[in-house]
């Protein structure tokens, strides 16, 4: 049986995947790689990323730079801005689909109220859509519609009135009510 390190091979690296507002500063963040291993070098790469992105327009579609060694792919919506890093030799277009993935989730996950505000929020929510994209730095899924509604299945609120509930939620409520009565 193949070990993980000859699927790490072949399949594309993401080094990392930053949510910053308007200043520069942290919403959320998630590192996959142990190019930063402290936390001063992190927020010294998050500072660099946003002083050199911070003049572009990046808000209809997704740019791309390279800074370090590192090639960058990222979108503002709003007063958000989104970044994927992988290393100099990853596909951009594997990269940009996991950027537009995850602000396509974020958007579905806070109903189109893609700001600061509502991503600190819902940070929760956020945190586990960053989970269901990637895994150690591999790309798990890509599309949004499928990462929204296994986020949306996780963060449940069993106790929040139905009429509040979206329909995948609701759905995997009466399923689990279900698998418990017969279980029972």
């Amino acid at each position: 049986m193949a070990t993980l390190a000859a699927y790490r091979d072949s399949c594309p690296l993401i080094k990392n995947i930053l949510l910053l507002d308007s200043e520069g500063k942290r919403v959320a963040v998630k590192y996959y790689s142990d190019d930063w291993p402290t936390n001063a070098a992190k927020l010294a790469f998050e500072k660099s990323v946003f002083t050199k992105t911070q003049k572009t327009n990046a808000r209809s579609e997704s740019e791309i730079t390279l800074l370090d060694n590192n090639i960058i792919v990222y979108k503002f919506v709003q007063d958000l801005l989104f970044f994927v890093t992988g290393g100099d030799d990853e596909n951009e277009l594997i990269l940009d689909a996991v950027l537009q993935g995850f602000c396509d989730a974020v958007s579905l996950l806070l109903r189109s109220k893609v700001e600061k505000y509502e991503a600190l929020e819902n940070l929760d929510v956020i945190l586990l859509c960053l989970d269901e994209i990637v895994d150690g730095g591999m790309v798990l899924e890509t599309d949004a519609n499928v990462i929204a509604g296994k986020v949306a299945t996780n963060s449940i609120d069993s106790g929040a009135p139905l009429s509040e509930q979206t329909i995948s939620q609701a759905l995997a409520l009466a399923r689990e009510h279900l698998t418990r009565s017969l279980l029972s």
